[in-house]
């Protein structure tokens, strides 16, 4: 054992005893981050303008300060950009992390020196909680790539603006630079396909323990190195045995990724956004991500099927239930106040908070009130992979509300398979059960014969990438929706598979 790996299992042990004090008293934690950032934050903008010298506790708070999403929270964000201090948190940010945006374009998210260190501090945590809980550390003194988008920055009145990956990269601790891979040269390449072919060749020949990344921009640096080397992943990197993902379940991608190394690796799942570092992967054998409440993040509950509703009621950590679709609302050390991410979780766990991210409240099919969510799409893709060992590349799923003829409508799902099943009727049979199980709307849809049994559409080979460079959306930290609510992804879709 190495003088570094035998430091790591060290400090591993500390951070695991400082991470179960706090997991132990949510509720007073959470207080804790509560007073704090309004004390912070008094007298900024913000603060003045919803009165936070006169909020006592969290019920005044929730009166005063109305949930927002980033098209309602912009007045005061560009006011922020434009390069007015003071505006949602003391002073002006570190950073801007540039995020795609809907309705109002490119988004600007700000990072503050009290907000930066959370999400640096976060992700060392997840890999010090791994060594911990499995008492392998000798993957430190192996090379470790971080697949991330450049860390390039440009400038906005002042402040720095890039995406999160590539700021992140300027954090990395000196203790792992000489590990790090690829070289900051390659990392600056804008061209995803360009770069990747350019990790490929820094990487193929080195000593891989640990690769991160979103897992279908790792399955792509994958499939490159297979086809350069003609040799599976794992044979390549005979000492490869943990990958760190984030971004999207990887579940449904497992199975590929095992035939692309040819084995099985340890994985760590992590939940960080550019408006923080919200949970990470704790412990190998329990389900869903420890919920960081310590973090400089205020989080507020608001039931799923209640968000539209005029004032639904939000809950904080110690009212929530297990089990239960929730949209995350965040207060946070960068100044997002009451802040809508859009994102919808479940607690697997309450003792400590565990979570997993169940989907995007935009991104559902409710064509006829079924209200399908990614999980359920997810898990039923899940089951139908294991069961007739069939892999995907990837997929999405859409409504078909106006089929052709006398057809009944039904849910239609795009797929990419590496490897199809030996019985499609078969595998669609365990599709829809599936989903007829975890959604009782759909199975009274299914069974009213309102819905027809779902179809499958077969993506041709590098169909979704090409379906994301066309939306100048390929590689980096973009990801694919799991579903749709209409059909402008299918409508794409459908023209690339008929090229």
């Amino acid at each position: 054992m190495s003088i570094k790996s035998f430091s790591a299992k060290i400090f591993a042990n500390y951070i695991r005893i400082k991470i179960d004090q706090w997991a132990s008293h949510p509720e007073e934690v959470q207080k804790q981050v509560f007073d704090n950032l309004l004390k912070k934050a008094e007298n900024t903008l913000f603060g003045k303008d919803h009165d936070f010298k006169n909020i006592k506790n969290y019920r005044d708070f929730a009166k005063k300060v109305p949930i927002r999403d980033y098209e309602e929270l912009k007045p005061y964000v560009d006011k922020m950009v434009s390069g007015e201090p003071d505006i949602l948190w003391p002073e002006k940010p570190l950073y801007y992390a540039k995020t795609s945006g809907t309705t109002s374009g490119a988004k600007y998210i700000p990072l503050t020196k009290e907000s930066m260190p959370t999400h640096i501090n976060a992700a060392r945590n997840a890999i010090l909680c791994y060594i911990n809980d499995t008492g392998n550390a000798e993957f430190v003194d192996g090379k470790m790539i971080f697949l991330q988008g450049s860390p390039e920055l440009d400038d906005k009145n002042g402040v720095k603006l890039g995406r999160l990956s590539g700021i992140v990269a300027h954090y990395v601790p000196g203790y792992l630079q000489k590990n790090r891979m690829p070289s900051m040269e390659t990392n600056c390449i804008d061209d995803w396909e360009t770069k990747i072919d350019a990790i490929v060749e820094e990487t193929k020949n080195q000593d891989m323990t640990v690769i991160s990344g979103i897992p279908s921009w790792v399955q792509m640096y994958f499939e490159q190195l297979q086809e350069n080397t003609g040799k599976k992943v794992g044979e390549l990197f005979k000492n490869f045995n943990l990958f760190i993902y984030g971004g999207v379940n990887y579940e449904p991608y497992r199975a590929k990724f095992e035939n692309l190394i040819g084995r099985k690796v340890d994985s760590i799942e992590l939940y960080p956004a550019s408006e923080g570092f919200f949970a990470f992967q704790d412990k190998q054998n329990e389900k869903g991500m420890l919920l960081l409440l310590n973090s400089g993040i205020f989080y507020e509950f608001v039931k799923a099927e209640k968000f539209f509703e005029e004032n639904p009621k939000r809950l904080t950590i110690g009212e929530v239930e297990a089990g239960v679709n929730y949209v995350m609302i965040i207060s946070t050390s960068a100044g997002l106040w009451a802040y809508n991410l859009g994102d919808t979780i479940q607690f697997t766990s309450l003792k400590p908070y565990r979570v997993i991210v169940s989907g995007r409240i935009k991104h559902f099919i409710s064509a006829f009130g079924e209200h399908v969510i990614a999980k359920e799409v997810e898990q039923a893709m899940q089951e139908a992979t294991e069961k007739t060992n069939a892999r995907i590349t990837e997929f999405t799923v859409a409504p078909q509300i106006t089929p052709e003829g006398e057809e009944l409508p039904f849910h239609e799902w795009f797929v990419e398979f590496e490897k199809e099943p030996v019985d499609m009727r078969e595998f669609i049979m365990i599709l829809d059960k599936s989903l007829q199980q975890q959604n009782s709307y759909y199975f009274d849809l299914i069974k009213g014969k309102i819905l027809q049994h779902l179809k499958i559409n077969k993506i041709p080979v590098n169909g979704f990438q090409q379906y994301m460079k066309s939306m100048g959306k390929l590689g980096g930290q973009n990801k694919l929706p799991r579903l749709s609510n209409d059909r402008k992804i299918a409508e794409v879709l459908e023209k690339i598979k008929t090229q």
